[in-house]
């Protein structure tokens, strides 16, 4: 009888008693503006539509590119029949020595202070070992570029002295802002990108460092500015130096680009090298997702230069602290394919030859779009700064409604502030592109 009651009161008291979900209260968060303009494009099956809002490379054909130095890096390690193994905390110790180097320079005065071991060849593991114990440079391998900035993030917030607020340039990545909140910093802005003149705000950029507290953190894009394009000459980066010194401004370089923006990575360098150079400590973010094509390999690298041997090891120490409950250890097989070309002289020639190519097929693409708007079509409005910009994005100076019309009439697809992946252009699309943006700037579209 007492059963048959109970089944019979079941549903009542699960009626009555049913609870909410644990996760009922979760707000749901924003759409990411890139994800969402992937999907649009997926979505739209018009045969001259084009994405020029996701930052990697295609090529001719617009397709993902392989660099022929990373197949036969792969193909190396594979015959090497390797380990799966853990890596240590920082990483494969002979990738970060490369990194390393070809971030500051075989001359970097941090890695020549203090004798440095010469590299040498381990055939069964088939990269090159590097050892910097000696060195004034904290390093460690990253989850490429962003796991690099999040390392640097989280130390500065625990362990630099001077500051917890870092100023970044406006626009940024924006990725910069959550990632740098979430390390525990304050984020605020400086000036860079004048709409007028779509380039640099190099006066505005001066007034904000030299205004900013002293002991500041400062975050520089090193080459190839996310999303602007827009870069400091050579000049402007010595006085950009100027300031950081006389203000103690703390330079944190984000250099996700090194090689892909000019063609030569020591070009590419001169604004880390230089700062090192003039004594300042800095803090550097590495990537090797552009110019290697290692995109979901996830390979980086984050380093602090230090006073001595001494205040290295302690820095190394805590660089290890931060990274263990984060991730553990980097992954294995990026870090080998990337090391595997730096080591080798006839590999790494291979493989700064393949950026050289890509970085000049996004030049030609710049001086073709410029011809195109300026002089085949005449486009209202001044458009130098598509060929004066550098790397893989451009900001066109084109508004949010022209970008809403690109989309829905002709079916080209890029953030609203009017960046583009230059990548993503073309000797098959350049011309539609190139004509549409003109009926867009005209109101004809």
């Amino acid at each position: 009888m007492l059963a048959i009651n109970a089944v019979r009161r079941a549903p009542a008291i699960l009626r009555s008693a049913a609870p909410l979900s644990t996760w009922s209260a979760v707000p749901a968060g924003p759409p990411d503006p890139i994800l969402g303009i992937t999907e649009a494009f997926k979505a739209d099956k018009d045969p001259r539509r084009i994405n020029l809002g996701v930052g990697a490379y295609r090529d001719e054909d617009g397709k993902p590119y392989v660099l022929n130095a990373v197949k036969k890096a792969e193909e190396r390690i594979s015959a090497a029949k390797l380990d799966k193994e853990y890596l240590p905390i920082t990483g494969l110790p002979g990738f970060t020595s490369n990194a390393a180097k070809l971030a500051y320079g075989a001359d970097s005065v941090p890695r020549n202070q203090n004798a440095v071991s010469k590299l040498w060849l381990n055939p069964r593991s088939v990269v090159m070992i590097g050892n910097i114990a000696t060195s004034q440079i904290a390093v460690t391998q990253s989850i490429s570029g962003t796991g690099a900035l999040r390392i640097g993030g989280a130390f500065l917030a625990r362990h630099y002295p001077h500051s917890k607020t870092i100023y970044v340039p406006s626009p940024t990545w924006g990725n910069h802002i959550p990632l740098f909140k979430d390390s525990g910093l304050e984020v605020k802005y400086y000036r860079y990108f004048d709409k007028k003149t779509v380039g640099l705000d190099f006066e505005g950029l001066k007034e904000d460092l030299q205004t900013a507290p002293e002991g500041s953190i400062v975050l520089l894009h090193a080459c190839a500015h996310n999303p602007t394009g827009v870069d400091p000459t050579q000049s402007q980066w010595k006085d950009i130096s100027d300031i950081v010194a006389e203000k103690k401004l703390f330079p944190f370089f984000d250099m996700a680009y090194q090689g892909f923006a000019s063609g030569s990575t020591d070009r590419d360098a001169f604004a880390v090298r230089y700062f090192v150079s003039q004594g300042h400590q800095i803090a550097l973010s590495q990537s090797f997702a552009k110019n290697m094509g290692l995109y979901g390999e996830r390979v980086g690298a984050f380093s602090l230069t230090t006073a001595n041997e001494e205040e290295r090891k302690r820095v190394d120490s805590q660089l290890k602290i931060i990274v263990r409950p984060m991730y553990s250890n980097p992954p294995l097989h990026g870090a080998h394919i990337a090391n595997t070309i730096l080591s080798d002289p006839e590999l790494y020639q291979e493989w700064e030859g393949e950026v050289k190519g890509m970085a000049d097929r996004i030049i030609n693409m710049r001086e073709r779009l410029y011809q195109l708007l300026s002089n085949d079509f005449r486009t209202p409005g001044e458009w130098s700064h598509v060929k004066s910009q550098i790397g893989m994005f451009s900001f066109t100076g084109l508004n949010k409604e022209q970008c809403k019309v690109l989309a829905e009439k002709a079916h080209i697809y890029m953030t609203m502030d009017g960046r583009i992946s230059m990548a993503g252009l073309n000797g098959r699309n350049i011309e539609y592109f190139a004509k549409s943006v003109d009926a867009a700037v005209r109101g004809d579209l």
